[in-house]
């Protein structure tokens, strides 16, 4: 692996890094669902729920949403107008795990990596299109891809922009993505390939079958040295546990610059009702938007206490809330089905 010349190229050497996501967006990249035999419910209550989501954030970035080409007509009328509609053929709307890992340098140039991809360990069996996404978005802006042999998917990492990196074993070391690379290449190529200098291991979601532990519904980056970690607060709850487990993992760590790792701890929507057993209940799972944050609602009154929290870490950002409950069913949030872009001076 070492030797491969795929792998042989690091971002780093050019000054590359993948920023925090609260540094300024360019735009923000996001899907359109259009299979109706993946989602449970009405495709278009999915579909008019990602355009309440898009729409939230086309008021304080811009939007570029992904749509096949034979739905363009169809999706518009979702839509702000504000909205850039880009043409491509896709399998899934989850753009958090199908674009680039977007990266910058000092000099404003703008580059990406992207791992290989196989629909979350083969959950399904139509993801052709979607691991394309990442090559085909980078083309059109311009920017080098680092490729990587390793199979991924971004929500399974989370940033700190100044060189630390945090995931979990259950997803990056799972066997149906890495079966035949050791933790140490696992490793090396997400510090390679994000322009990091640490990762941090949590242990992971066994209840969460689909993605297979992304830390995205877990734990987030805030700020430097801050995390905010999910933790139900009944001792009593099966999911206490596990919860347990990825805080222990995560308590006296340092970050890539040395400062200890502070935590707040946020509860997940678990009064929420649906038919679903794949639904979604993380308000981790959220978009740091230019001046606000995206997240969850679900109409419940853990709605309100996560909003709390979320107002006091990002005290500059306008908290803006959008019933999720059509997306939540097919296993993910908002962070999951946006992909930000970082400002550079090579934007297209």
């Amino acid at each position: 692996m070492l030797d491969d010349p795929i792998t042989a190229a690091n971002p780093a050497d050019k000054g590359f890094r993948m920023p925090a996501e609260w540094e300024l967006h360019a735009c923000c990249w996001m899907g359109w669902p259009h299979n109706p035999a993946y989602w449970q419910g009405d495709l278009r209550e999915t579909q008019q729920a990602y355009a309440n989501v898009a729409n939230a954030i086309a008021d304080f970035e811009p939007v570029r949403l992904l749509v096949h080409p034979d739905d363009v007509q169809t999706a518009r009328p979702f839509l702000s107008s504000a909205i850039e509609i880009v043409g491509m053929v896709t399998d899934q709307a989850w753009l958090r795990d199908t674009g680039p890992n977007f990266l910058v340098n000092a000099d404003g140039d703008l580059a990406g990596s992207t791992w290989q991809f196989n629909a979350w360990g083969g959950k399904s069996r139509c993801y052709a299109n979607d691991a394309l996404i990442g090559e085909r978005i980078l083309r059109m802006q311009g920017a080098r891809n680092y490729t990587s042999h390793i199979f991924a998917e971004g929500g399974g990492v989370t940033v700190d922009g100044e060189g630390t990196v945090i995931t979990t074993e259950q997803c990056f070391l799972n066997k149906n993505r890495n079966p035949h690379f050791t933790r140490g290449e696992v490793e090396q190529e997400l510090l390679r390939t994000l322009g990091c200098e640490k990762v941090i291991w949590l242990v992971g979601d066994p209840d969460d079958e689909e993605t297979d532990g992304h830390v995205d519904g877990i734990a987030v980056f805030t700020r430097p040295g801050h995390v905010l970690i999910e933790r139900c607060q009944d001792p009593y709850d099966p999911r206490r546990a596990i919860h347990d487990a990825n805080i222990a993992a995560l308590q006296g760590q340092t970050d890539a610059k040395g400062r200890p790792i502070e935590m707040t701890y946020i509860l997940d929507a678990s009064e929420a009702e649906s038919d679903s057993p794949m639904f979604c209940t993380s308000y981790v799972n959220s978009y740091l938007a230019n001046g606000a944050v995206i997240m969850p609602k679900y109409g419940v009154d853990a709605d309100e206490e996560a909003a709390a929290i979320f107002r006091a870490q990002c005290p500059d950002r306008e908290i803006v809330q959008v019933n999720i409950d059509a997306i939540a069913i097919g296993g993910g949030g908002i962070h999951c089905i946006t992909q930000q872009q970082p400002v550079s001076s090579t934007m297209r």
